[in-house]
C-alpha cells in the first residue's frame, strides 16, 4: 500500500536540503497576478504582530515524494512556493544583515561531504525555469528584471509583476520591519505538506487541497487526468503539446476551447459543470486506455482550429479572403454560439476552402437571424444542438437546421422595419453590416474605435424648426428610430448639433474632419432633404440590401 504522510513543516525546513522542490512539465504554468501576490504579502505583514507563539499556517503543498529522499514533484502549491521564493528574494535584495541567511532559502549553497550539489530550492517547468532562475533566484537577478529583462510568456509576465508588486510594498518597509516579516516567515510560518510516492494517489488529493488562490480551472484538471494516464516515457511530449496550444490561445480562450468541444461531442447546451459533463461526454471515449489519442484526435485539431476562428486568419492554398472575412461578420454576433458548428465546420472541411465559404455564409445567415428574432440563450442552444447533429449525421450544408424557414425570413424583414434603434444590441450591428454591404468589403478592415448610432430626424426637435414642419408627430414618431433615420458616426457629437435643421446638420454634424466616412453616413451628405417620403424610400432600400445579401426574399 502506498504511504500517504502528511506534516507541518515550519518554512526554515520547506526551503531547506531536506525537500528539492520541482514543478513538472506537464503542471499549469505560473498563474498568480499581483492580486494574489500582495494577499499573500499582507497575510504575512499581519502575522508579524500576533503572538510570537502563535504559529501562522499558509495552506497545504501536495508533493510526489519518496520519504527517503528530497526530490519532490509539486502536484499542487506551486503558485504558493514561487511566490515564497519570489518574496524571499525581493526582501534578500532589499537586506543588510540577513542577506546571506536568505540566500540559502533560495539556493541550497551545497554540500561536498554530504553529496550536495549547488542548486536552486525550487525549479520550475523548463519552459520558465532559466527566466525564474537568472531574474528572480541569482544574486542580482531583480535588477536585471528591473532594467528590462524581456519575459517570454505569460506566466514570466506575470512573474516579473509580481516581483515589482512585492518590491514596491517592502521599499515601503523599513528595515526593521522587514527583518520581523522575515523571521515571522522562516520562524512562525507553516505548510501542510502531504506527499505521497505515487502518482494517481497524489492526483486524487490534489484539487481538494487547493485552498488559496487561483482556482485550478476544468483545463488544469483535464491535463492532469489525461497527462497522469500517459505512459512515463510520453508525459513529456504531451506536456509540451498541451501547454504549446495554451500558449498560443492564451489562457481564457483555451479554457473555452473545452466548453465548445464539449457542445461538439453532447449537442446540448450544458446542464451540469463542465468538469462533470466533459469527462463523461468527452473524456470518457479515451480514458484510461488512449490518453495520448484525445490530444492527437481531439485538442490539437480542435484547438487548431479555434485559433483560426479567433484570430479570423484561416489559411489555404486557395484564396482564404472571403472566409476570413465571413469570420470577421460572425465575429460582430453578440453571443458565441455559432463557434461550436464553426469548429466543427474547420476540423471536418479544413482543406475544403469552397465549402468552408458556403458553411460560413449559411452560419453567418443564421446567426444574424437568431440575433434579429432576438433568440433567448434555450433557443439558440436547441438550434446549434440540432444543427450539430444534422452535421453528424452528414447532412453537412443540406442541413435543415442551416436553413431558414420561409417563415423565418419574413419574421427578419419584420424586424428589419421596426423600430432597430430600441434594440441596442441589435442596432449597431445591423448599421455596421449594411456600411459593409454599401462599401468595397475591404473598407471595414479598419474600423475606428468608437462607433456610434446616430439619429438623422432628432427625437427631439427644436419648436419651430423644419422638423417640425415637415413632419407631423405620427409620422416623427413612426420614423424616429427605424432604420432609415440612422446613421453611423465614428465619434461623439456637441449635443447641441443634435437638433439643428438638416442642411445645418449635415454640416457642423456629419462632415467634421475626424468622423470616418462611412458610406451609410455618406448618403445622407448627398440627400438635397430628408422628408417623409425620402425615408419610405431608403427604408426599402436599405431592407432590400440586407435582404437580398442574407437571402430572405
Amino acid at each position: 500500500m502506498k504511504k500517504l504522510e502528511a506534516h507541518e513543516v515550519p518554512l526554515s525546513k520547506v526551503f531547506s536540503s531536506d525537500y528539492e522542490f520541482t514543478i513538472p512539465d506537464y503542471q499549469r504554468p505560473y498563474t498568480w497576478g499581483t492580486e494574489q501576490a500582495t494577499q499573500l504579502f499582507y497575510d504575512l505583514y499581519d502575522a508579524v504582530d500576533r503572538n510570537p507563539d502563535e504559529p501562522y499556517f499558509l495552506g497545504s503543498v501536495v508533493l510526489v515524494k519518496d520519504a527517503s529522499v528530497p526530490r519532490a514533484e509539486v502536484i499542487d502549491g506551486q503558485q504558493r512556493l514561487t511566490t515564497l521564493t519570489i518574496l524571499l528574494s525581493v526582501l534578500r535584495e532589499l537586506s543588510d544583515d540577513a542577506k546571506d541567511y536568505l540566500d540559502k532559502l533560495i539556493w541550497e549553497p551545497g554540500d561536498p561531504i554530504q553529496d550536495l550539489a549547488s542548486r536552486p530550492r525550487l525549479k520550475l517547468r523548463r519552459r520558465d525555469e532559466d527566466f525564474f532562475r537568472k531574474h528572480v533566484q541569482d544574486r542580482g537577478g531583480l535588477a536585471v528584471l528591473e532594467n528590462g529583462a524581456a519575459p517570454a510568456n505569460d506566466a514570466q509576465e506575470r512573474i516579473a509583476d509580481s516581483v515589482n508588486a512585492l518590491r514596491r510594498l517592502l521599499e515601503q518597509r523599513s528595515p526593521k520591519e522587514r527583518l520581523a516579516l522575515a523571521k515571522t516567515i522562516v520562524q512562525r510560518t507553516f505548510l501542510v505538506i502531504v506527499s505521497t510516492p505515487d502518482l494517481a494517489s497524489a492526483y486524487r488529493i490534489f484539487s481538494v487541497m487547493n485552498s488559496r488562490g487561483v482556482e485550478l480551472s476544468p483545463a488544469d484538471i483535464f491535463k492532469s487526468r489525461v497527462v497522469g494516464a500517459l505512459p512515463d516515457a510520453l508525459k513529456e511530449k504531451y506536456a509540451g503539446k498541451w501547454e504549446d496550444l495554451e500558449v498560443d490561445l492564451g489562457r481564457d480562450a483555451f479554457a473555452d476551447l473545452f466548453s465548445h468541444i464539449r457542445m461538439v461531442y453532447m449537442k446540448v447546451r450544458a446542464r451540469r459543470e463542465l468538469l462533470q459533463e466533459f469527462e463523461v461526454s468527452v473524456l470518457s471515449g479515451f480514458l484510461p486506455d488512449r490518453p495520448a489519442a484525445f490530444v492527437d484526435e481531439v485538442l490539437e485539431p480542435y484547438g487548431q482550429a479555434y485559433r483560426d476562428l479567433l484570430a479570423g486568419d484561416y489559411q489555404s492554398v486557395d484564396d482564404p479572403e472571403e472566409i476570413n472575412r465571413w469570420l470577421r461578420r460572425l465575429h460582430r454576433l453578440d453571443d458565441f454560439d455559432w463557434q461550436p458548428p464553426a469548429l466543427w465546420a474547420f476540423t471536418h472541411h479544413r482543406f475544403d476552402s469552397k465549402w468552408l465559404e458556403e458553411f460560413l455564409r449559411k452560419l453567418d445567415r443564421l446567426g444574424a437571424s437568431m440575433l434579429l428574432r432576438r433568440f433567448n440563450t434555450h433557443e439558440r442552444g436547441q438550434r446549434i444542438g440540432q444543427l450539430l447533429r444534422e452535421l453528424d449525421d452528414g447532412l453537412g450544408l443540406d442541413a435543415p437546421a442551416l436553413d431558414l424557414t420561409p417563415g423565418e425570413c419574413a419574421e427578419v424583414i419584420t424586424r428589419l422595419g421596426g423600430e432597430i434603434y430600441n434594440q441596442w444590441i441589435v442596432r449597431k450591428y445591423v448599421l455596421i453590416r449594411l456600411d459593409e454591404l454599401l462599401s468595397d468589403p475591404e473598407a471595414l478592415r479598419y474600423e475606428p474605435k468608437m462607433i456610434t448610432v446616430e439619429h438623422v430626424l432628432p427625437q427631439n426637435p427644436q419648436r419651430g424648426s423644419d422638423w417640425t414642419r415637415l413632419f407631423t408627430p405620427e409620422q416623427r414618431l413612426f420614423w424616429t428610430h427605424r432604420l432609415a433615420n440612422l446613421v453611423l458616426l465614428s465619434r461623439n457629437k456637441n449635443a447641441q448639433a443634435k437638433n439643428y435643421d438638416f442642411a445645418v446638420k449635415k454640416t457642423k454634424y456629419f462632415t467634421a474632419k475626424s468622423v470616418s466616412n462611412f458610406p451609410l453616413t455618406t448618403q445622407v451628405l448627398a440627400t438635397e432633404s430628408w422628408t417623409p417620403d425620402v425615408l419610405e424610400q431608403r427604408q426599402q432600400n436599405l431592407i432590400g440590401v440586407l435582404g437580398e445579401f442574407w437571402d430572405l426574399f
